[in-house]
């Protein structure tokens, strides 16, 4: 298997019922627990519905594609071991691997919340994120601030 993704690796994702959407089924398949898909459709299609009642949109796509564009992390960093020494260097992050954190961070904050169905958790943390507010927010920005901390070894990426 090759390091890095191919064209021919990625699978075709088809897009969701309700949205048409390809992030939206996504987010469907990381919900998902067990194979239960029509479970996990119906938390993320309510959840989807009750941040945008709260917020007062139409659209409940348009929440969630703002709450994503807040989460999405555009630089990480890799750890790299270089004569002895670790460090931390800062990647560009893009394409898959971009909507795979987003995703994944958005579903576990979600889930590290407590005491709620899994819909009003979702709910909630869309809406934080939304706001530009919540856990998956600030994943991404201690995300950036490590990058940015050690962008003096931005020069051993290439190398």
């Amino acid at each position: 298997m090759p390091r890095k993704t191919t064209k021919a690796l990625t699978r075709k994702i088809e897009p969701d019922r309700l949205y048409n959407s390809i992030l939206v089924q996504r987010l469907i398949n990381r919900v998902m627990l067990n194979g239960k898909k029509q479970l996990a459709e119906q938390i993320v299609y309510t959840s989807m519905q009750k941040a945008a009642d709260k917020l007062k949109v139409d659209n409940p796509l348009e929440v969630f594609e703002q709450a994503y564009k807040n989460i999405q992390p555009y630089l990480e960093t890799r750890s790299r071991r270089i004569g002895g020494a670790n460090y931390q260097i800062p990647f560009e992050v893009k394409g898959q691997r971009q909507t795979h954190l987003t995703i994944m961070w958005l579903v576990q904050s979600a889930r590290s919340r407590k005491g709620m169905s899994m819909a009003d958790r979702l709910a909630l943390e869309l809406q934080d994120a939304y706001n530009s507010q919540g856990a998956a927010v600030k994943k991404r920005e201690d995300t950036h601030r490590m990058a940015e901390a050690n962008r003096a070894f931005a020069h051993f990426a290439r190398g």
